[in-house]
């Protein structure tokens, strides 16, 4: 465990700014004589680790959206670039965690508040085309979403049978 800020800011980037400006605010409330922006500087340095934060809520829900497009998609096409893109940020993501490590036990809970959103955005992209199958919040935990976890492949139908389910979900022609 590190014993100083020095270590500490090189260790975990979050905590060493909560740390910092819970100093920089008990500093303000014993009166020093410095001229600084106590509050503000407090702050600041606070909103330094929340940008962490949303960084990791960011690129998870990317994830989740994805995930839940291999998962629910029979489309051939697309999987490898939503596959890829979950590739990538699951390094970012794993740089991330190494700057700050005690983001690592949020996890979780980013994804259960993630997943209804994920779910919404996974369900408008795939409606635009034409894939309209109703998707449930996913139970996902960090393990599957951060791991080498990818949902399997979707059978791979033939081209006619493609053009028949196509075919079954445009409207009839009229009479």
């Amino acid at each position: 465990m590190p014993t100083n800020a020095a270590q500490l800011y090189e260790e975990d980037f979050v905590r060493w700014s909560q740390e910092q400006s819970s100093a920089l605010r008990e500093a303000a409330k014993l009166g020093t004589n410095l001229p600084l922006d106590w509050q503000n500087l407090a702050e600041e340095i606070e909103s330094l680790g929340r940008s962490q934060r949303h960084e990791l809520r960011s690129r998870l829900m990317v994830i989740l959206e994805h995930l839940l497009k291999l998962e629910h998609s029979p489309t051939v096409d697309p999987r490898r670039g939503w596959t890829e893109t979950i590739e990538r940020e699951r390094v970012f993501i794993e740089d991330l965690l190494q700057d700050s490590p005690s983001l690592r036990g949020e996890i979780d809970a980013m994804i259960a508040r993630a997943a209804p959103r994920a779910v919404r955005l996974a369900a408008l992209s795939l409606a635009k085309h034409g894939e309209t199958a109703p998707l449930a919040v996913p139970d996902y935990r960090a393990d599957r979403v951060l791991g080498d976890w990818l949902p399997a492949d979707p059978p791979i139908s033939t081209d006619r049978e493609r053009v028949v389910a196509h075919r079954e979900r445009l409207p009839a022609a009229a009479p």
